[in-house]
């Protein structure tokens, strides 16, 4: 597999890989009977716009913006039409943007004066407040299960996976070589990641309460991003597609190339799960 890039380290990749979008549509039904709506553009802009996160009332959507200075802030946009608004602007890049368990804030991937990268906890008025986790570094990617728990992405040569508590700063390693996609799994104190092999991606679910590892179900081919409805179905993207796990299968929820997406990546779920955000390469609407 190729090598991961991850949050800090985007920057100088970012031009080569041509600009991305975030867009979102409207997700009905529920189980096997999902169905998504017409997708509409959030950012509308050349350049990197990604990692989309809902906030908590899921009027809007948080996401990582770079600008032509390179500089990566957090990035605001309501769902009504709104212009989108920066919602951090520091000297430092920020990547990631999670709502917290506590409902005070929101975390995000920080790169920091001196280029380490850690986790850090910024009050919703935009406004840093903590490093969580002084001692885990370089991260990359988070997930939260509680207020107690979270699972990391940790650069390195493989990059790992960790359980770590931020009350006491425990840090496990769970697995190497594993791949940028995170979930959380509902209903439950787990999450999905997946682990990356030579020709195939498999989706595998931590306990966060044991740290014991299982092995779910390979990917679609091609994919990797994934994530969890509120009552335990998978979707997953591939292309320009969107896949639903019914009966042991992979079959197309959505296909989005009439709409001009492509290369589709990122996925992210409104709390009430009535919305779906998905990153795609730039393309015009058809």
């Amino acid at each position: 597999m190729a090598a991961v890039v991850a949050a800090g380290a985007l920057a100088p990749a970012l031009a080569a890989q041509g600009g991305t979008e975030v867009w979102v549509a409207s997700l009905s039904g529920s189980g096997t009977t999902l169905r998504v709506g017409r997708p509409v553009n959030l950012t509308k802009r050349p350049g990197y716009d990604n990692q989309p996160a809902f906030t908590a009332d899921g009027a809007a959507v948080f996401y990582t913006s770079v600008r032509d200075d390179g500089q990566a802030d957090i990035w605001r946009v309501a769902l009504d039409g709104s212009a989108p608004l920066p919602f951090t602007r520091t000297p430092e890049s920020e990547y990631s943007a999670t709502l917290m368990p506590d409902g005070v804030g929101v975390s995000v991937i920080r790169v920091e004066a001196d280029s380490t990268q850690r986790l850090w906890a910024f009050g919703f008025d935009g406004t840093a407040s903590r490093v969580i986790l002084p001692g885990l570094k370089p991260v990359g990617y988070h997930v939260w299960i509680s207020a107690g728990s979270l699972g990391a992405f940790v650069l390195g040569e493989p990059n790992a996976l960790v359980l770590a508590n931020p009350m006491t700063e425990r840090v496990d390693t769970l697995a190497r070589g594993i791949g940028r996609a995170f979930a959380r799994v509902p209903g439950r104190d787990a999450f999905t990641y997946v682990q990356m092999y030579r020709d195939s991606a498999v989706i595998h679910e931590v306990d966060a309460r044991t740290a014991r590892v299982r092995r779910l179900l390979p990917a679609p081919p091609g994919g990797e991003y994934h994530v969890w409805t509120r009552d335990g179905a998978l979707i997953a993207s591939a292309g320009s597609r969107l896949y639903l796990r019914v009966d042991g299968r992979w079959d197309v929820l959505a296909d989005l190339a009439a709409y001009g997406l492509r290369g589709i990546t990122r996925l992210a779920l409104s709390p009430a799960g009535d919305a779906i955000a998905v990153v795609a390469g730039e393309a015009a609407p058809r």
